[in-house]
């Protein structure tokens, strides 16, 4: 059964799908049934693993945006906030974060949405977004993040207030004939598109918070976040999203 934090649906789960945490250890993760899915269906959701799988006590808090690639909405935080209300005190063992969307997990904030929002508004889903950080980083029980697909910006931070991750694995491997200079190049060369602005605030966000407790480094990436919010750079790259095309940056 799949309990939603406002409405009640009734959903048949398929088999498990197993994600590797080591060379030694798998999980299984009960999915959706893809041809019964329905974009109706809220943002975020509860729901249970079958009584017959033995994973009784498990909760599964589910993202469910997908012709945004669950991208985080002011919508989808004001739901999530309602399920972890609703799970702290339901007598859940384990809770597991995962997409109910194929391919992908977070795609991180909703940049459609956010074009649209005065400062204000901006502010307010900041908040919305630490509180959401928050209350997942303090439920009682052990939380894990099933990273199913990309976890962008806002997303990977999803991942992170949860106490374990299970992923596939992910590494940069360089072939014989190519010098590992070569390879660091072609890494670089995926940065440098990005805005030299952003990527500076990025970086001395996670050299500062680092050592840090979260309540100190959310203050501090604020911080940084905010230096970035009046720069031709941001604007630029909203519209360029919009409009469909590479943005150009300048560094200002």
């Amino acid at each position: 059964m799949i309990r939603s934090c406002s409405s009640v649906f009734r959903f048949r789960l398929n088999s498990g799908t197993f994600v590797s945490k080591s060379a030694t250890s798998s999980y299984s993760l009960p999915s959706l049934d893809r041809r019964r899915y329905s974009i109706s269906k809220p943002v975020v959701y509860l729901d249970h693993p079958p009584e017959s799988s033995g994973l009784e006590g498990i909760t599964y808090l589910n993202l469910n945006r997908p012709e945004a690639k669950n991208a985080i909405s002011m919508e989808l935080l004001h739901q999530m906030s309602t399920c972890l209300g609703k799970v702290r005190f339901d007598g859940t063992r384990v809770l597991i974060l995962k997409s109910s969307v194929s391919g992908s997990f977070c795609a991180g904030a909703d940049l459609k949405e956010r074009r649209q929002m005065s400062k204000v508004e901006v502010s307010k889903f900041l908040h919305d977004l630490r509180n959401a950080l928050h209350e997942l980083d303090t439920l009682p029980m052990p939380t894990i993040a099933a990273i199913d697909g990309p976890a962008l910006g806002g997303g990977l931070e999803l991942a992170l207030a949860c106490d374990l991750r299970v992923a596939g694995l992910v590494d940069y491997v360089s072939d014989a004939q190519v010098s590992a200079a070569d390879h660091a190049s072609e890494v670089a060369r995926g940065i440098l598109p990005n805005g030299p602005v952003a990527i500076k605030a990025a970086k001395l966000a996670i050299n500062r918070s680092v050592e840090v407790d979260l309540e100190t480094g959310l203050d501090f990436e604020r911080q940084c976040y905010n230096t970035v919010l009046e720069t031709k750079d941001r604007i630029e790259g909203l519209k360029a999203f919009n409009e469909k095309r590479q943005p150009r940056f300048t560094g200002e």
